[in-house]
């Protein structure tokens, strides 16, 4: 996807799209090691966006592996279809999206990778996501995010990581990737 599709639609849905440019692959490399994307069978990526976390999954994870990536923008969710053939995508809220029915048959979410724009939501959505999606993380499964540097000093920042705290003991955090616009840290918490 082009740097210019990705500021159209940040400059129409900042509040979702939550960057100003797509993550770097050195934070993509951090986030599939902190994550062990490698081992994982059941692969869940929330806001995969432009697909920049997307290919680093890709790239790393096991061929019998699964996946599925939710999106609440139309756009990049009909672009990584596109892109990812042999991966799934819906279009729906992470905090909305059925994942009772979805694992019905299915084995559990053993790794969750999100590149959501914490910072930017309200507390309230932060604990829905969370409420959500946390459930149907296998015992000792692992949910890693990144904040950005400074940015987790903000008031949201700080909710997201008490609240990250609170769900997920021993969350951990990476060194700060500075090879990233803006230079950002991995969270990685196990349940």
């Amino acid at each position: 996807m082009s740097a210019v599709t990705f500021f159209k639609e940040f400059s129409r849905n900042w509040k979702t799209v939550g960057a100003v440019a797509p993550s770097s692959p050195a934070l993509a490399e951090r986030m599939m090691e902190s994550a062990e994307i490698s081992k994982a069978r059941h692969i869940l990526e929330l806001g995969p966006g432009t697909g920049a976390l997307t290919t680093a999954i890709q790239d790393s994870r096991s061929k019998d592996s699964s996946y599925l990536g939710i999106e609440i923008n139309t756009t990049f969710a009909n672009q990584l279809r596109q892109r990812f053939t042999d991966m799934s995508f819906e279009v729906a809220g992470a905090q909305e999206f059925d994942f009772a029915a979805y694992l019905k048959d299915r084995e559990p979410i053993d790794v969750i990778i999100s590149g959501l724009p914490w910072t930017a939501f309200p507390r309230s959505l932060q604990e829905s996501i969370l409420g959500n999606v946390l459930p149907h993380l296998a015992p000792s499964g692992r949910f890693a995010t990144f904040a950005y540097y400074g940015f987790h000093r903000m008031p949201s920042g700080q909710r997201f990581r008490e609240l990250l705290h609170q769900k997920l003991p021993g969350v951990e955090t990476s060194r700060v990737v500075w090879a990233n616009v803006p230079p950002a840290f991995v969270y990685v918490g196990r349940k």
